[in-house]
């Protein structure tokens, strides 16, 4: 069983778009209000896609999960609340629109779609990775927590107070 993240292309939109939508819908089960609007659009995905920042998690030729990562300052974290950033050498990747396909669910893809953007983060060159999640997201902070990201702070998308995430820091040495 062969499971790897490689880049996304155009052509895969359709399928990530697809991811998405899945996402939402088991956010909206469990009562998470987060992607519950218009966002993420094809137009966030095609954008991620054209700036290489779009990437799937592959298991035995299926893609079963798509995430981002965003390689340029995030603006939602430019300001931190009931906490604070962690200094580091200031130049960070982050992780976004992550969803695994549902029918995978307790097959533990997501542990091993972190590792790997994790790793591809280092291997580009950062040695910070953040990350954010609504606070109701609890099944989202275990898989944060437990690929070792320390919890930061809270920051809102879009400088909008009723949306609120908890924002989380790894390190790479």
């Amino acid at each position: 069983m062969a499971i790897y993240i490689r880049q996304a292309k155009k052509e895969d939109l359709n399928t990530i778009y697809s991811l998405i939508q899945s996402g939402k819908k088991v956010l909206a089960q469990e009562k998470i209000p987060q992607w519950q609007g218009i966002y993420p659009q094809k137009g966030d995905i095609l954008q991620d896609i054209k700036q290489g920042y779009g990437y799937l998690l592959i298991k035995n030729g299926q893609i079963v999960g798509t995430a981002t990562l965003f390689q340029r300052e995030d603006s939602n974290y430019q300001q931190i609340y009931a906490g604070a950033w962690q200094k580091g050498l200031g130049k960070y990747a982050t992780i976004h629109r992550i969803a695994i396909e549902p029918n995978f669910k307790g097959q533990h893809l997501g542990d091993y779609f972190f590792s790997n953007l994790i790793s591809e983060a280092y291997r580009l060159g950062f040695r910070e990775v953040r990350i954010d999640t609504h606070e109701k997201n609890k099944r989202m902070q275990h898989l944060i927590l437990k690929a070792g990201f320390e919890y930061a702070g809270i920051v809102y998308m879009h400088q909008d107070p009723n949306d609120q995430r908890k924002a989380f820091q790894l390190f790479l040495k």
